[in-house]
């Protein structure tokens, strides 16, 4: 199986482009920081690479920007190929099946209509309740 699921911060804004044959395609970075603290109290971050493809692509291209926090699924690709000095890289990037924009639209800039959802649902208020009220 091959599936990753991270939460973290765009590191730039996106780059939205097509190929040849008009695939729209979506490539961005997040920062995601570890849930651990080193001994001196600071948290490493990691920065991954997420490549979105087709539709999602364009909304991603659209409504995202730089810092906004996002939830995305997808799964590790790796691919290699030769620099311009002959030595051969290897880069992993995360191909993206979903992605969710989770900045507030108050953080949004104004005038933007960028979907928002949340990462928490809301829970219905309940009314207090008397136990004398109960019929058992």
């Amino acid at each position: 199986m091959n599936k990753v699921i991270l939460v973290g911060n765009l590191t730039r804004d996106p780059e939205l482009t097509e190929t040849p044959s008009g695939v729209s395609v979506c490539r961005f970075s997040i920062a995601v920081s570890r849930d651990y603290a080193s001994a001196d109290g600071t948290r490493e971050t990691d920065f991954f690479n997420i490549t979105v493809w087709r539709g999602r692509a364009e909304n991603c291209g659209k409504y995202l920007k730089k810092g906004n926090k996002v939830a995305v699924v997808g799964s590790l690709q790796t691919r290699s190929y030769e620099d311009k000095d002959g030595i051969k890289r290897n880069v992993t990037d995360i191909v993206a099946n979903e992605v969710e924009f989770l900045t507030p639209k108050s953080a949004q800039a104004e005038g933007e209509d960028a979907p928002v959802v949340s990462a928490k649902r809301e829970r219905p208020q309940l009314e207090a309740i008397d136990d004398n009220q109960l019929p058992f």
